[in-house]
């Protein structure tokens, strides 16, 4: 059995064989997916719980809108691919990983992977179970057997896994503050039909000395190289090489201009007390709040202090001092301890007009994932070594002036979340992230995507051009 994928939500698992368990859902178009459910009695699709219905979801009970959601995916993921053979998904509720300000929304994979059946395009090759009958055109091993394994957090929104979240079943995407189940769904769905390499990225190695068909479109830019073609150590590191790791199917770069916004996002420092901070720094961007865009956010920043004149991790509402700093200004505090949404919706009630949020380890400032509709306002993250230049900078400031200036706007003709050739960058974050490393597109990308490893508020449930580039990636490997 092949390794799942998971997405997360900040505020995978093997699965185990289960016996069949309640009926099986079909959602016929271009390609019939059949969703077995093997939840138990009372559990999961079978939770008896009463529910009002809900977006469309006409379901009376909490297990009965859960398949109802499912189905529903499955119908955009059916009109969507081609298969003459059925799809065949094993899918449940369990408990997967939580925590109060992170959870694991759900895990997926493949069941099984094929190499040199017939009318395989690439020799000595992997396939997911579901790509190789549709390449082959009959039902390759057991017939009717599950090819893709599903679970879902059951545990969502209790004490100590996102408390005060859970997923939202309507089929409308008005989810609000709550997560949408049916992207969750296409998620997962789409890393069982192929969206994931079955190289292991931790160790470099290749499933039985043979690479995925992933591995032929995916490039490390500091090699430059393949996948298929580096040496176990080159793939090792090339998993952990943050902004070096890129995608190279010709139908995903061609449809990159379509859906991705233009301009890369950055910080500019000016002013008297700038200093050696004075010009343009690298950011990453927030998946919650606005996006930047060629209009710049400016005012003067601020930094949020302790009593020992630290950076505060902001966690809590301000105190006076504090809101007196922050109101009207751009706010510099330090990551840590608690979500970022949780930061800067904090800073947003004490009236700030934008956030900086300092790392708390050394490296290129990554994105910051999370979802709260309520936040207004724009925030990014920036490296330590560029927090730790801005407070000595601000040494000298009042109790709301600095003598310092910051600018967030987005410039230039370089594609967010492409790299500056114009290939879409695979979430390769340093250390490595097992479940959700090189199987996911880079959090950079702008337009947020369906297949970034964590949960945006702003998805769709489209998978297609212009609004997301997964269905194209499926088609680069032979959907």
């Amino acid at each position: 059995m092949t390794a799942n994928k998971k997405l997360q939500a900040t505020l995978g698992a093997t699965c185990a064989a289960l016996s069949l368990f309640g009926a099986a859902f079909q959602a016929q178009a271009a390609a019939t997916i059949v969703i077995n459910n093997i939840n138990a009695a009372g559990v999961g699709f079978n939770d008896a719980t009463p529910a009002v219905p809900v977006g469309g979801n006409t379901g009376v009970t909490l297990g009965e809108q859960r398949l109802i959601a499912f189905t529903h995916a499955a119908n955009i993921w059916g009109a969507t691919l081609t298969s003459s053979q059925p799809i065949v998904i094993n899918a449940q509720f369990s408990a997967l990983t939580c925590t109060a300000t992170s959870a694991t929304l759900g895990s997926a994979g493949a069941t099984s992977i094929f190499r040199n059946f017939a009318n395989a395009p690439k020799a000595d090759t992997w396939y997911s179970y579901a790509l190789a009958n549709k390449l082959s055109g009959s039902y390759l091993g057991t017939l009717n057997a599950a090819q893709i394994n599903a679970n879902f957090n059951a545990n969502l929104g209790q004490a100590n896994c996102l408390a005060g979240s859970s997923f939202y079943l309507g089929l409308d995407g008005n989810h609000g503050s709550n997560i949408d189940f049916i992207a969750t769904l296409l998620h997962e769905m789409g890393h069982g039909l192929g969206f994931q390499t079955f190289t292991n990225g931790s160790t470099g190695l290749q499933n039985g000395g043979f690479p995925s068909v992933w591995d032929h479109y995916l490039l490390g830019t500091v090699t430059g190289k393949l996948w298929k073609d580096m040496t176990t150590a080159e793939r090792q590191a090339s998993a952990l090489s943050v902004d070096k790791l890129v995608w190279t199917g010709p139908l995903v770069t061609a449809a990159i201009p379509q859906v991705l916004r233009m301009g890369s996002p950055g910080l500019i420092i000016t002013g008297s007390q700038a200093g050696v901070t004075t010009g343009l720094h690298a950011v990453g961007e927030a998946s919650f709040g606005p996006p930047l865009s060629n209009t710049a956010v400016a005012g003067t920043l601020m930094p949020i202090t302790t009593s020992t004149g630290t950076l505060d991790l902001a966690c809590n509402p301000l105190s006076a001092a504090q809101a007196l700093a922050a109101k009207g200004n751009v706010a510099l505090i330090s990551r840590g301890s608690c979500g970022f949404t949780i930061k800067v919706k904090n800073l947003q009630n004490a009236g700030a007009k934008a956030v900086l949020i300092a790392d708390n380890a050394a490296g290129v400032p990554a994105g910051m994932s999370g979802t709260d509709a309520s936040v207004t306002i724009p925030s990014v993250r920036i490296s330590q070594a560029d927090g730790v230049a801005l407070l000595s900078a601000l040494a000298k400031r009042t109790r709301n002036s600095s003598g310092v200036f910051a600018s967030l706007a987005v410039t230039g003709s370089q594609y967010s979340g492409a790299d500056p050739l114009g290939r879409m960058m695979m979430f390769a974050p340093n250390p490595y992230q097992g479940g959700s490393s090189v199987s996911h597109f880079d959090v950079t990308a702008v337009r947020n995507q369906l297949m970034e490893p964590s949960i945006n508020g702003d998805l769709t449930h489209s998978v297609l051009v212009p609004l997301d580039l997964t269905f194209k990636l499926l088609q680069d490997i032979g959907w």
